[in-house]
């Protein structure tokens, strides 16, 4: 395993920067995505099983597109009972959070007498993309469609790589997803964002994956909603006195079996605990085969202060503060996507069952960004009552209207008098 170490430079814009350098990066995929949909746009259901012969299934010849529910019914059937009562802990707690998060409609009066009620309103169809490379992930579909389901939204669709795994039709099952779809990368997204003869289209469409599906989201915005740009995962603990050196490696380790493309990154204000980690790590990952990741990233920060700058200027997925001096910070956090406070609150956790979303902005986005929630599938609308208002709105709104160069727009209101 490889360390890397970093002295604080009084720059914590610069030096997140620097640290962020050490992920590959990626290369661009964008004339590769932007061909896929052409293609699924013009050709739908004959691009998508084409696409899944030769980028998914080795040339061998796709199942049927849709999952038909007898088929989810057995999955679910079939569960471990072990992994049936987690995901059912996950379901209850993420449907918990999500519910915290809804905003309730308001009505407002306004001076002039006109009445503005703002409604939030679920979108009707969503979709949640389930990656299925590396491994499966039944624990995506809980976050997506248990919050989806508490959102409001009418119809949720799964999409996941063929062949499906049936822990993942397992849990679509348990969670009352409406349709599940064998279909991956760019070419699902096409599917979901234009609609095929077998697949209608959706109005949002959330979930982690590969760099094409990220890019296809992208590229299909304009079309449908997305909750943003899901790269590589990333992980970063500010550990001070009193943080267990062992239980530190292991959350480090555990964020770096998402892959290569993973930053795992260690701030310290205590050159002796960094090194205790660090040793810690090395000792944990000769024993862990699952364990693939970027170079540990070490910063040893004179005092817990500039820890934390550093942290909010690296915005990260992840963020674990522990030992005393660090946990008493959280107030000052801005900027992380999620953030867990005390030795045992591990990320872990957080990817299964302790109730906040596992789908969040990576990449330095918690800077702007939020997870996912409610909020990704309702949209904003004002319900406007003038009434009485009319007249005097008029006087206010004409003159401006006619200053824009728009005379019938200000006529419009005036007739209204």
């Amino acid at each position: 395993m490889r360390v890397e170490r970093f002295a604080p430079e009084g720059d914590p814009e610069r030096l997140a920067t620097r640290v962020r350098a050490l992920a590959p990066a990626g290369d661009s995929v964008a004339e590769g995505v932007r061909a896929i949909l052409r293609r699924v746009r013009a050709e739908g259901d004959a691009a998508v099983a084409e696409l899944a012969r030769e980028h998914d299934l080795r040339g061998a010849e796709p199942p049927p597109l849709r999952v038909e529910s007898h088929e989810l019914d057995a999955a679910a059937a079939e569960l471990r009972s072990d992994i049936r009562a987690g995901l059912e802990v996950a379901m209850a707690n993420v449907a918990a959070v999500a519910g915290a998060s809804l905003g309730d409609d308001s009505e407002i009066v306004l001076p002039q007498g006109q009445r503005v009620l703002v409604r939030e309103i679920p979108v009707r169809r969503a979709a949640i993309y389930v990656p299925g490379g590396r491994a499966p992930y039944p624990s995506t579909v809980v976050m997506g469609a248990v919050t989806a389901r508490v959102a409001g939204v009418e119809e949720i669709v799964v999409c996941t790589p063929p062949p499906a795994s049936p822990a993942i039709l397992a849990a679509a099952a348990l969670c009352g997803v409406d349709e599940v779809y064998r279909m991956g990368g760019a070419q699902a997204v096409g599917a979901l964002a234009f609609g095929t003869e077998t697949v209608p289209r959706v109005d949002v469409i959330v979930g982690p994956g590969s760099l094409w599906v990220q890019e296809a989201k992208v590229q299909c915005s304009a079309q449908v909603g997305i909750e943003g740009f899901m790269g590589p995962s990333d992980l970063l603990v500010v550990a001070a006195e009193g943080a267990d050196p062992r239980l530190a490696a292991f959350d480090l380790l555990g964020q770096a079996e998402h892959g290569a493309g993973s930053l795992v990154v260690l701030v310290a204000d205590d050159a002796a605990l960094a090194d205790a980690v660090v040793a810690a790590a090395e000792e944990l990952a000769a024993e862990r085969p699952s364990v693939d990741f970027a170079p540990l990233a070490v910063v040893l920060a004179s005092h817990m202060d500039e820890a934390i700058a550093f942290a909010n200027a690296f915005a990260p997925e992840h963020l674990q503060l522990v030992g005393e001096r660090a946990e008493h910070r959280a107030g000052a956090i801005r900027a992380a996507g999620t953030l867990l406070v005390g030795s045992a609150s591990g990320t872990a956790f957080t990817d299964y069952v302790a109730g906040s979303n596992h789908v969040l902005p990576t990449g330095g986005a918690a800077r702007f960004a939020s997870g996912l929630s409610p909020r990704n599938f309702r949209r904003r609308m004002s319900e406007v009552h003038l009434g009485g208002a009319a007249a005097s709105l008029a006087r206010a709104g004409a003159p401006i209207a006619r200053a824009e160069g728009f005379a019938v727009h200000a006529e419009s209101m005036e007739a209204r008098r």
